[in-house]
């Protein structure tokens, strides 16, 4: 798999993970995030390596499904760019204003919940 696919996988899971069945999960984080290989996971797990397969190829199709439908990922990329735009604009303009940076501060770094 590409490196391109890698990156888009990892960025989608934080979003998505807990809509994916748990052997999905599982075998995402571990192909993905930790740089299992497919015969590596399926060594232990004890199952085919095309068990491994499917599952890994069904957890990527379900990730692009929902961020087809709710662009999740898509919104926070928007979301970050806007914040660094508003903070890019504070300091150009109203750099002397510590409270007006104090409050975007808190506002850009507050998560949501």
């Amino acid at each position: 798999m590409d490196l391109d696919k890698k990156n888009q996988v990892n960025a989608l899971l934080p979003f998505y993970e807990p809509l994916l069945t748990e052997k999905q999960q599982s075998y995402l984080r571990a192909y993905f995030e930790d740089d299992f290989s497919i015969i590596e996971i399926a060594e232990a797990e004890v199952v085919s390596r095309q068990a491994v397969s499917d599952n890994l190829k069904r957890g990527v199709e379900a990730l692009e499904h929902y961020e087809s439908l709710l662009f999740l990922y898509r919104d926070s990329l928007k979301r970050q760019q806007q914040e660094q735009d508003l903070l890019d604009y504070v300091s150009q303009h109203y750099q002397d204003d510590q409270h007006l940076r104090a409050i975007l501060d808190q506002l850009v770094n507050e998560e949501i919940n």
